[in-house]
């Protein structure tokens, strides 16, 4: 099982969040917004110019900057 940064996983991909970076500005509502440890997460698509995402967390869709994204830490 690899981990990565969920900024890195193409549209369709799917994996299981292991942790935010601490120091993440948003970490308080990526939690909020379901960002937990074990929650099933899945990009959704890409905008054309790779910026945002829209991805689901625990059923819900999101777009999110990849920013954003780069302090979420998955595993597959």
């Amino acid at each position: 099982m690899n981990e990565r940064t969920l900024d890195q996983l193409t549209p369709g991909e799917q994996a299981h969040v292991v942790g935010l970076d601490p120091a993440h500005p948003l970490r308080r509502r990526l939690l909020e917004l379901g960002f937990v440890r074990g929650a099933p997460v899945t990009v959704v698509r890409r905008a054309p110019m790779g910026d945002p995402f829209e991805v689901r967390v625990n059923g819900t869709d999101l777009a999110l900057r990849a920013a954003d994204l780069h302090g979420i830490r998955v595993r597959q």
